[in-house]
């Protein structure tokens, strides 16, 4: 079966600044520089980010390599630590914008476009120590000060702006389940730090329209978006379904659609006695800096069912989990390096909740991929990755966002994780997401079958689906 695209589809791939770049000439850290100096045990084969995938050094021969694989957009991000000298004043570091001009400027002249985000869970380590990172708001108007910079020294080359990536994963991380630094388990500040990046992505927007002078120019956010189903059709079940889909998909995503956060959320919020503190100017801001555009990471489903332990019983701390157990579904397929469940169909359900939902906004697969471990194992004789499982993993969803698109749902573009293997926070390197393999000791990359597949699906804007994988 021939799968097609429309016109000017977005093929690419999606990385990030502290996870590619290296310290390299980066005179202040972010939150996981901070945290690899003082626990590098915490990090698989305590392999931190110093090096990652030598980006900063290697940008141009990278990008040669991305556009060989046949991308015509690329997303990165810019390190607030890297651009940034002096956070209070925002004023700004002459390498760190030799650089990002360096690297859009390549780009362009690849003819691949750069789609550039904000903050890819890289706070600056100072602003955490100082002020608790996003738990302050004074914290929310130094980012917009660095993303103003962002907009007035790229803006006239970068029309696709981000204003964050995942910021469920900076809620759940770092202030409930202890896998980003600080590693706090309180509940109450989770639910402040999510409507300050909420209002953070909201200010970001506002001042971008400020100054931006770019017509093409088009600001959104980034969202992990994670299904939640349910283990049966019982109330119990639909019950925890329906709040871990208020929590894990909806906080984030109304807001920065509908410009207001979800009544059935704040109600239980407030009925907990832990939601946010927050003012009417704040709210107006929110709802009247509304996204242009939306990019959906995309990598499992979740499966719910009703909580085990009463609510009630779990007086001691906040957590959102109260509400609903997580159910392991006899039968999933499952990716057994990452743990994660693989069912592309959540693309779909995706999709048509955003043309029925969410205004039909413009959207893209801004994240999709498959992590897999050693995979020096599929090397041929020609020192070449044979990752099948990657092309079919990537040919599934494809198909179920292709049928998304066919049904009317405005999808414009799919990005992988990632165009190069890169560090991967506490996990580093453990697993390889890239359709190009990098020697992390020599640092020498090489094209993976994956990544040679991906080239002649990007210049056909079309593949043909396997029948045994409809």
């Amino acid at each position: 079966m021939n799968i097609t695209f429309p016109e000017n589809f977005w093929w690419g791939a999606a990385t990030s600044g502290p996870q590619s770049e290296g310290r390299f000439n980066k005179k202040q850290a972010n939150v996981f520089d901070y945290w690899y100096e003082i626990e590098p045990e915490a990090f698989y084969e305590q392999v931190g980010p110093d090096t990652a995938s030598n980006f900063y050094n290697s940008y141009k021969k990278d990008i040669s390599m991305m556009k060989e694989i046949g991308l015509n957009s690329f997303r990165t991000s810019i390190q607030w630590s890297r651009l940034i000298d002096d956070f209070e004043e925002g004023t700004v570091n002459e390498d760190g914008v030799r650089f990002y001009n360096a690297v859009i400027d390549e780009c362009i002249a690849q003819g691949i476009r750069p789609v550039i985000n904000l903050v890819h869970f890289d706070l600056p380590a100072v602003l955490q120590e100082q002020y608790g990172g996003w738990e302050s708001k004074h914290v929310v108007d130094l980012y917009v000060k660095f993303a103003t910079q962002c907009f007035q020294l790229f803006g006239d080359r970068v029309s696709d702006w981000f204003t964050f990536n995942e910021p469920l994963v900076i809620v759940d991380g770092a202030y409930l389940y202890q896998f980003h630094y600080p590693n706090l388990v309180d509940g109450k500040k989770a639910v402040q730090v999510a409507y300050n990046l909420t209002l953070a992505s909201a200010k970001a927007i506002a001042a971008y329209r400020r100054v931006n002078k770019n017509k093409e120019g088009k600001i959104g956010t980034i969202l992990n978006l994670t299904p939640s189903y349910p283990a049966t059709q019982s109330p119990e079940d639909q019950s925890a379904a329906h709040f871990a889909n208020l929590w894990m998909n909806d906080m984030f995503l109304d807001a920065a659609v509908k410009g207001s956060f979800p009544k059935d959320l704040v109600e239980i919020l407030k009925k907990d006695n832990v939601l946010w503190d927050s003012t009417e100017e704040e709210t107006n801001i929110i709802n009247t800096n509304r996204i242009d555009v939306l990019g959906v990471n995309f990598y499992h489903p979740h499966r719910v069912k009703q909580p085990s332990i009463s609510s009630d019983s779990l007086a001691v701390n906040w957590m959102p989990n109260k509400y609903f157990d997580n159910y392991d579904m006899p039968g999933r397929r499952m990716n057994v390096d990452k743990g994660w469940e693989i069912y592309p169909q959540a693309l779909y359900d995706i999709a048509l909740n955003i043309r029925d939902n969410y205004d039909n906004i413009p959207w893209f697969v801004s994240e999709n991929g498959m992590g897999v471990s050693k995979e020096e194992r599929y090397l041929n004789a020609d020192g070449v990755i044979e990752d099948d499982y990657r092309i079919q993993f990537i040919q599934e969803h494809l198909y179920w966002v292709a049928k998304g698109i066919s049904e009317g749902s405005n999808c414009f573009g799919y990005h992988l994780w990632t165009p190069i293997d890169c560090w991967s926070w506490k996990n580093a390197y453990r697993n390889r997401y890239g359709l190009i393999s990098n020697n992390i000791h020599t640092q020498v990359k090489t094209i993976k079958k994956s990544g040679y597949w991906f080239k002649n699906v990007a210049e056909e804007n079309k593949f043909i689906m396997p029948d045994d994988l409809i």
